[in-house]
This record gives C-alpha cells, sequence and structure tokens, in this order.
C-alpha cells in the first residue's frame, strides 16, 4: 500500500493534468482570476520545479506547498517549492493531504508536523492546512488494501471526530489549528455537513463555468471563507486561489488570524481607552480565527469583538454572560451595536444590546437576556414589554414534540418548527393547562386576537381555538363542539364556553358547558347542544339514562314548536308548555 499509493494521486495541487507539461509557459494559462482579494497558488509534485518568479511577476502572493499524504507518503518536491516561493518574495504554507482510513488523525498530524507541516508566527508562514475532500483512489485495491468509496468508507460521525483529532493535535504541536480545505458538496455528502468547525479558517474549492465573484454556497460550520481555490487551469501553476481580504490581513493571518485591522483599537480608544469604562488592555494583540471570522481583545472591563461584517462593539457584564447563554456567535452572532438605553432610562434601568442574530436586554428586575430573532416578532405581537414585559431566562428546547419556550415577566413565547413562535400568557395558558397542554392542543399557531362577539377574544393552537370572554374566562373549543357550537349559533347563540370539555358521562359520554347550553357527545351521536328549557326537561326525564339518551341535533323549528331530537325520543317546546316524547 505505501509504496503504490506514495504515487501522490491526491487532487489540491495536481492542477488539470492535460496542461501540468505546459505549466511554465504564462501564455497557455487561464486568465480570469476575481476582481477582489490577494492572489495565489498551491503546488505539489505534478508541478515539479516551479519557476516562482515567474509566478510572482504574473501576480501570486501566496503558495500552500503539499508536503504528506497519509501516514506513509512525503513529497519529493516539498523543500524546493516551499523554499522557491519564499525566495520569489511569496508568503508560504504546507498542507497535507489527508486519508483518513489509513491511519488516525492525531498519528496523519504528527506525520505532518515531521514533514514540514510546521509554522511559526514569522509573517510569511502560512497556516497548515489539512486538505480534506473526494478519495482519489475511490474502489481501488493497492497491494491488498481497499481504498472505499469516496468518503473512505466512513461514517459523517467517524469522519467529523477524525478531522478534530487531526486539529486538536496540529494545535498542541504548532500553535495553530489547521486551515480546513476542502469541496462544499463532498463535506455534505460525507460528514453530513458537519458543523462545529468554524474555529477552522476555512479554503473552499468551486470552479465556476463563467467569471464571477461568488465562491458558492459553503459549509454550515462557517459563515464566510478565508481562501478560494476558483481554478485548476490557471492563471497559476498548480490551482489558483484567491485570499478573501486585503494584503495586510493575509500577513496578520499568517502571523495569528485575520485581525480587525486596528478597528478593535480605535474602538477602544474611541470609548475612552484606559480611562474608559473598559479600563487597561489585557491581550496584547487580536486573538482571531474564532466563529464566523471573527477577532476580538480582552481589557479589565470586557471585550471588543470585530468581525467585517459587524465592525467592533464591547461586550461586557451581563450582556456577555446573555450572550454565552444564548450560545455565544453560533447562537446569536456577533455584536452589532454597543449598548444603548432607547426608552429615556438611566443605564441602570433598561437597555439593550443588539446582535446579529437577535438582542439582549437588561432591567433590573427581568435580568439580562437575549431575545432570538425567530422569538422576536412574537414578542412584537404580544405587545413588547408593555404586553408580556422583559425576558427572565435564555429561551429553552427539549419540550413535547421538539418545541422550546421562552418565559417573560407575564407570560411565555412558545416555538415549534411546524407553527413558529408565539406568546401564551394569563389564562390562555391556564387553558392550554387544562386542556392538556401540546398533547391536547399541541402548539400555538397565532397571537390571540379580539373584537369577537359581545367582546371576546380567541387564540389558535394546532387542534382547537382558546375563546375568552371577561365573564367566562378562557377555555378551549374543540372539533365536535365546534361544530356544535356553530350549530347553535356561536355566541349569539348560546355564549362563550365556561368550562373545558370532560367525560365520564352516562354511556361514555362527555360534555362542554357553554353560557346558555351545554354541548353533549358520544361516538354515535356527535356532539350536539342542549339548552334551557330542554335541558330540565331532559333532566326530569332521567337524563341520558331516562331512556332518551343523548341529543341528536340541535333545536329545530316546526309549525309553532320547537323540537330537539334524542336518540330515544325528542323534547317539544311550545307555547303550551314542554313536551317530552318517547320511541
Amino acid at each position: 500500500m505505501r509504496a503504490a499509493v506514495g504515487a501522490d494521486g491526491a487532487q489540491m495541487g495536481q492542477g488539470n493534468p492535460l496542461a501540468v507539461q505546459s505549466r511554465r509557459d504564462a501564455a497557455t494559462e487561464a486568465t480570469w482570476v476575481p476582481s477582489f482579494g490577494v492572489k495565489g497558488q498551491d503546488v505539489s509534485s505534478h508541478q515539479g520545479a516551479v519557476n516562482w518568479q515567474q509566478q510572482w511577476n504574473m501576480g501570486s502572493r501566496f503558495a500552500y506547498v503539499k508536503a504528506t499524504e497519509g501516514n506513509y507518503f512525503i513529497s519529493g518536491s516539498f523543500s524546493s517549492q516551499y523554499l522557491g516561493a519564499r525566495n520569489a518574495g511569496m508568503i508560504r504554507g504546507a498542507y497535507h493531504f489527508a486519508i483518513p482510513n489509513a491511519s488516525s488523525g492525531a498519528d496523519q498530524a504528527r506525520f505532518f508536523v515531521a514533514n514540514g507541516g510546521g509554522w511559526s508566527g514569522d509573517g510569511y508562514t502560512m497556516p497548515p492546512v489539512l486538505d480534506f475532500e473526494f478519495n482519489p483512489y475511490a474502489g481501488q485495491t493497492i497491494n491488498g488494501f481497499y481504498h472505499g468509496n469516496t468518503c473512505y468508507d466512513r461514517t459523517p460521525q467517524q469522519l467529523a471526530t477524525w478531522v478534530r483529532d487531526f486539529g486538536n493535535t496540529m494545535r498542541s504541536l504548532t500553535g495553530r489549528l489547521p486551515v480546513i480545505y476542502t469541496n462544499t458538496n463532498w463535506w455534505k455528502q460525507c460528514t453530513n455537513d458537519a458543523v462545529g468547525f468554524g474555529d477552522y479558517p476555512l479554503w473552499v474549492a468551486n470552479y465556476p463555468t463563467a467569471a464571477t465573484d461568488n465562491a458558492g454556497p459553503i459549509p454550515s460550520s462557517w459563515s464566510q471563507y478565508s481562501i478560494w481555490q476558483f481554478s485548476p487551469s490557471g492563471p497559476f501553476a498548480g490551482d489558483s486561489n484567491v485570499w478573501n481580504g486585503n494584503y495586510a490581513q493575509l500577513q496578520t493571518f499568517a502571523r495569528n488570524g485575520v485581525d480587525s485591522a486596528g478597528a478593535i483599537e480605535r474602538k477602544w480608544l474611541s470609548l475612552g481607552g484606559a480611562s474608559g469604562s473598559l479600563g487597561a488592555a489585557v491581550s496584547k494583540s487580536d486573538i482571531c480565527n474564532l466563529v464566523g471570522g471573527g477577532c476580538y481583545r480582552s481589557y479589565a472591563g470586557g471585550n471588543i469583538y470585530w468581525t467585517s461584517a459587524t465592525g467592533a462593539h464591547p461586550v461586557t457584564g451581563s450582556y456577555w454572560k446573555a450572550w454565552g447563554a444564548a450560545r455565544w456567535q453560533s447562537g446569536i452572532g456577533y455584536p452589532t451595536s454597543d449598548v444603548t438605553c432607547p426608552y429615556g432610562a438611566p443605564a441602570s434601568t433598561t437597555c439593550h444590546q443588539k446582535f446579529q442574530g437577535g438582542i439582549v436586554y437588561a432591567t433590573p428586575v427581568a435580568g439580562t437576556f437575549a431575545v432570538t430573532n425567530s422569538y422576536m416578532s412574537a414578542w412584537k405581537a404580544a405587545g413588547w414589554q408593555q404586553g408580556i414585559g422583559y425576558p427572565t431566562a435564555t429561551a429553552s428546547c427539549g419540550l413535547y414534540d421538539g418545541g422550546c419556550y421562552q418565559p417573560f415577566q407575564k407570560g411565555n413565547i412558545y416555538f415549534s418548527a411546524s407553527t413558529g413562535a408565539h406568546a401564551v400568557t394569563g389564562s390562555y395558558w391556564d387553558a392550554w393547562k387544562e386542556s392538556g397542554w401540546q398533547q391536547g392542543l399541541g402548539y400555538p399557531t397565532g397571537p390571540t386576537a379580539c373584537g369577537l362577539y359581545g367582546g371576546g377574544c380567541y387564540q389558535p393552537f394546532q387542534k382547537a381555538n382558546v375563546y375568552f370572554s371577561p365573564a367566562t374566562g378562557a377555555h378551549a373549543v374543540f372539533g365536535a363542539y365546534f361544530r356544535s357550537w356553530q350549530w347553535a349559533g356561536w355566541q349569539a347563540g348560546v355564549g362563550y364556553p365556561t368550562g373545558p370539555a370532560k367525560c365520564g358521562l352516562y354511556g361514555g359520554g362527555c360534555y362542554q358547558p357553554f353560557e346558555r347550553a351545554t354541548s353533549y357527545y358520544t361516538a354515535a351521536t356527535g356532539a350536539n347542544m342542549v339548552g334551557e328549557p330542554y335541558w330540565s326537561a331532559w333532566g326530569k326525564a332521567g337524563w341520558q339514562g331516562g331512556g332518551l339518551g343523548y341529543p341528536l341535533g340541535v333545536a329545530v323549528q316546526y309549525n309553532g314548536y320547537r323540537e330537539v331530537p334524542f336518540q330515544g325520543g325528542s323534547i317539544t317546546y311550545s307555547f303550551s308548555g314542554v313536551t317530552v316524547k318517547r320511541r
């Protein structure tokens, strides 16, 4: 296996195999490059002796050189290519082609570092790279070793674990997490779009069919890429790449990661520097490679965080704790504003700080907690602070059927994937409880709405609505009871429900009381309303067990009288009184 596989058959650095022999002639290369960033390249032994001065003259400013593959191959061209790129003035680094079914991630990391994969913060050494992509030997058996499928015959979990093993070992050996080079389609296919790798810089490979500055989709772990491999066929030898930033940021990346280009320090100075609210600096420089390409610097009174999308903003004290409870950058992103107190109150009363995915609110009574964007619309629909107050805890999940909720001072906001987020408060919450919570009513599908007959209100849930009036409180009305209410003329006919549906009646019956009637239900009859004077006459006749059984419909008017049909007869009302008829 080792001797045969060492043919350096890996994809990255190979370039277009048909063009390998013409790599030294710039006229034969493709000429298009993206309009932004710093251009560079990656090479392997396929390129042999590269004319680095020519590459520099063509505009290449950084290079990655293949050092190793698996735990068995060391590139014979590595030293000359690595030194040649540097001698031409380029920032250069080394990459390792992963073969996850050859040995562990830790083993291959040690092999890589021992054979060129080290790193130092000298400003011209790029961080090491893990080339993690399609299996170049898929389906092949070499020296008795079957190399597996395109995913190396490994499960998504096994591949993700392998990468972490490699990355953790690299960090312990070099002080840097490696850059991950991959193809989005392969990463999604073979790792199931594994998340949790946002601390690793991303190098994405995607070759557009037309000139475009769009690198295409990237895996879910990342919000942006650091390097884009845009062409395997020029203009540079090997594969052509672009750094997603300027040259100063590339230099900083080589030293310690992409920094804020002074934005963090400028923000600190604008807040008064060492004499301001943040106090003196604790860390001497920006600390980068955070989730989504962020950086931060520590001060005595808190941290300032920066991304190219959000700018630099301090996060301190209870806001920092609330951010952590909301899962940091992976939860609500980076801060997009400083702390503000927009309600004319002092800073100790009611303030907030905006983040990409939500807002952190602070009050002396409720505490400091984040409200994410998915809950924000529900809070608005519930009347903001005047309606349900401020959040009293962070949103949490694990409810029935995958639901989540966030408590507020005067109610909770509940969320499910199928219903979205909606607040449930006061008597509606009590009605939800008496109806069996999510198992009974499901999750709310909208906010409360008023303006019904007689000053009533309602809130829709997945399986029924909860109706409210000042006189009756709030109660759910389900399926068959809802239809019987409709047949009886809704609120104008029999009023609002005064309690929940209950069972255990004679013959397996159930009922739900309304203001001016009661809806009775059995599997055989469905649900039907009985109001006065029929209800009293039914009672005198012995209720369900007295021969009449359950009602079969609502009162129907005939010539001068009204009649309610029952299983065993009917009850008729006219000017002469009430008459019970049995069959």
